[in-house]
């Protein structure tokens, strides 16, 4: 069985599955990334490279695909052909056989391992981004060179807890109180009263 593994004949699929196995290697040492964008753009979703599978999956993993399917494929042709002639076909034949058959078979294992695998999407935010939004004061007050903690949401609607002092020198901006967060100055963000904190509640 080694012998048929090894031959000169399956090079070419001996090559590719040793490849496969050292990209896996890569990433499991912490040395590739298999989540790398494959930088295809909106093109993948077109012709031939949709049909492939190119931009479904991360262009390292699709190759890590291409390379398998090219490999099992490559083998179990070689397996057939030697029982029906008793002989292995050259390289130079099985090999171009082999890939254009894979491709493909690799088009439809992206689309459905895309499927199945999670997409991660960030929801992390700048902090700049933060300026214009609306916080509330949360513990103490806040006051010129005595800045107080308020929780700010962000366009995803995830929480931030930031450091305020008010924007005019005048201002203190009080425990509950609604802010606007008008601009940052390092890690602190500068605010004015959004108004009505003192008013009767109804």
């Amino acid at each position: 069985m080694l012998d048929f593994f090894l031959a000169i004949q399956n090079t070419p699929f001996a090559a590719a599955i040793v490849l496969m196995l050292l990209i896996g290697g890569l990433q499991a040492a912490g040395l590739g990334d298999l989540d790398a964008d494959s930088d295809l753009g909106d093109a993948a979703g077109d012709g031939l490279l949709a049909l492939l599978g190119l931009g479904r999956l991360p262009l390292l993993l699709w190759l890590a695909l291409f390379l398998m399917i090219f490999g099992v494929i490559g083998y179990a042709g070689q397996q057939f052909w030697q029982s029906l002639t008793g002989s292995l076909a050259s390289a130079w034949l099985a090999g171009p056989v082999a890939f254009v058959a894979a491709l493909p078979v690799t088009g439809a294992g992206s689309r459905l391992l895309a499927r199945v695998m999670p997409q991660d999407e960030t929801t992390a935010v700048a902090v700049d981004s933060l300026v214009g939004r609306f916080a509330t004061v949360q513990t103490g007050t806040a006051r010129p060179g005595s800045p107080a903690r308020a929780r700010v949401t962000d366009i995803h609607g995830h929480p931030h807890f930031v450091m305020v002092e008010p924007d005019n020198a005048d201002q203190l901006l009080h425990e509950g109180e609604e802010i606007l967060l008008v601009r940052r100055e390092g890690e602190m963000f500068r605010a004015i009263s959004k108004g009505g904190h003192f008013l009767p509640r109804l």
